[in-house]
């Protein structure tokens, strides 16, 4: 972690950074730095990554350190251009949307995936699902249910290592996910890390997704509160006015900033 990347844009807001890049120009990042030998970590953000980070330095610094970070949420979109910044639909990329392209872009490449997410059988599905769109790739996985500390994470550690995959997706949620990469990824052996979330849950099935229009016009979340009210009513009901209310507020405080500093005439 560490370097950023200067090919693309840098967006920031609420002092959290991420990058105005596309989908295919992300999956192009994916494969060329699977081939390098230096570890890379590949981070996104949504509204609540964006409320994590303002609250939870950790979790800022694990976004702001990350090699590249890509928007995963239409809310730090809209939030973006409220701010100023010239981005559009494009520079969004939902993860169980470009699931299928990473494994036909990993098959094209000779690059190994592991899957490391969701409940016991959900891998096995997703696996099995991206076999088949990949017929050739080199594919493997384990379920996410596993203590994060101790021995059973030191015999998980032990499988992907003798898998050595080239890239480790990690799907826990957030901030279970960032966190367990910080605390391992120094004895891991693979080249990159990608925290994905709930997206094999979403890929497979097992959770209901909205229809492709609801997601695009930026009602995901509220498709998703419908379906999960008491489990997800604090992250959308209370975290997404939360966050445009911390931005407002950012926007207002530069605009004032900028006001003081406007030189008085006489």
């Amino acid at each position: 972690m560490g370097s950023t990347i200067q090919k693309y844009p840098e967006i920031k807001l609420l002092h959290t950074r991420f990058h105005q890049i596309t989908c295919c120009e992300l999956l192009d990042y994916i494969t060329d730095v699977a081939k390098q030998r230096k570890k890379t970590v590949v981070g996104n953000v949504n509204i609540r990554a964006m409320n994590f980070a303002y609250t939870q330095p950790w979790f800022q610094d694990f976004i702001n350190t990350s090699d590249l970070v890509f928007c995963d949420g239409f809310g730090v979109l809209l939030a973006s251009r409220l701010s100023g910044y010239k981005l559009e639909s494009k520079h969004r990329t939902t993860c169980a949307d470009y699931l299928d392209k990473l494994a036909k872009a990993c098959e094209k490449e000779s690059l190994s995936l592991y899957l490391l997410a969701g409940k016991p059988g959900v891998v096995d599905r997703a696996i099995a699902k991206l076999s088949i769109v990949a017929p050739n790739l080199k594919i493997g996985g384990h379920h996410g249910y596993f203590e994060k500390e101790g021995h059973e994470n030191e015999a998980i550690v032990a499988e992907i290592n003798q898998f050595k995959p080239d890239i480790l997706y990690v799907g826990f949620g957030m901030p279970i996910q960032e966190r367990w990469i910080l605390d391992n990824m120094h004895k891991i052996d693979t080249r990159v890390f990608l925290p994905l979330g709930a997206c094999l849950d979403f890929y497979t099935g097992t959770l209901p997704r909205a229809p492709k229009w609801i997601t695009d016009s930026g009602l995901e979340w509220l498709a998703r509160l419908l379906t999960e009210p008491r489990r997800l009513w604090v992250r959308y009901v209370i975290g997404n006015p939360l966050f445009f209310y911390r931005i407002f507020k950012d926007i207002l405080s530069e605009r004032l900033r900028a006001l003081m500093q406007r030189p008085v005439s006489l």
